[in-house]
């Protein structure tokens, strides 16, 4: 392995995923496998997911992050929701996940990610712009 490999596999972004998601994308790249459809494009997009797992607990350390349980004041309307910051699609792979969750891509997941506990954050959702409190990140459960 060269240098340049190493440094590219660092740069692999992880994609955080429950236990339960992780075996749903085993099962399903094995069931691809065993119809000889592993080489589809499904098949190498969960070969891909699969390599860039994490599905470690994340450290409870008040840190906005994929993989948290965020509690969020929705400051100018005063509602507080919660929610887990990661991907929808990977989620739904898990039905023990009965929570709302918001992508990293979506206007709040990109304001409150790397925030902290306690931070204030503005972001523009297609409603117009808001002011969201982060009053709890722990991690998801």
């Amino acid at each position: 392995m060269s240098l340049r490999d190493t440094e590219e596999e660092a740069n692999v972004e992880t994609v955080w995923m429950t236990p339960a998601a992780l075996r749903n994308l085993q099962d399903e790249l094995e069931a691809l496998a065993r119809s000889g459809a592993d080489t589809t494009s499904r098949g190498r997009e969960i070969r891909g997911l699969i390599e860039r797992a994490e599905v470690a607990a994340k450290p409870d350390d008040g840190l906005v992050e994929a993989g948290m349980q965020v509690t969020a004041r929705f400051e100018d309307v005063g509602r507080e929701a919660t929610f887990l910051l990661g991907s929808r699609a990977l989620a739904g792979l898990d039905p023990s996940v009965a929570i709302d969750v918001y992508s990293l891509e979506s206007p709040l997941g990109e304001a409150i990610l790397g925030s902290r506990v306690g931070s204030t954050v503005t972001f523009t959702p297609p409603a117009g712009q808001q002011r969201v409190t982060i009053l709890a990140a722990v991690p998801f459960s």
